[in-house]
């Protein structure tokens, strides 16, 4: 009789977040799974919130698109537009991940890990380049 026979397997029943977050490591996949969701959400709460509204007004008139380019001026206005830009672009490349796993490529655990790591590296460096162009280095 094996030793595996006597010992039940532990059952983990109603995680918190504190316990997914600190003591539970999931791979990056499951990282990449986990950031696409916020992403989504993200751009769903400031879809009608703050981007239609944004853009409304800056077409309604000239006066009010130069308060809204003087309102982007703002850092701090840049770093929520820098958050957005990271949100759509990382939720987009994973979309792109998640409709090849769909169409069964690359389901394996190593191509899954590499495909993930590709997600963030192409959303990072992306956000990247549209953060260095929206605080005018490039």
């Amino acid at each position: 009789m094996s030793d595996t026979a006597a010992k039940p397997r532990p059952q983990f029943r109603n995680i918190g977040l504190a316990q997914v977050a600190f003591s539970y490591r999931l791979p990056l996949a499951g990282k990449l799974s986990i950031l696409h969701r916020i992403s989504g959400i993200l751009l769903f709460l400031c879809l009608p919130l703050v981007i239609v509204p944004l853009f409304a007004a800056s077409v309604a008139a000239p006066q009010s698109f130069a308060w809204i380019a003087s309102f982007a001026a703002n850092p701090i206005v840049k770093l929520v537009f820098l958050v957005l830009i990271w949100g759509y672009l990382h939720h987009f490349c994973a979309g792109i991940r998640y409709l090849l796993l769909d169409l069964h490529i690359g389901i394996d655990k190593l191509s899954a890990k590499k495909s993930a790591g590709v997600v963030f590296g192409v959303s990072l460096a992306l956000t990247l380049v549209f953060g260095l162009k929206l605080f005018g280095v490039l």
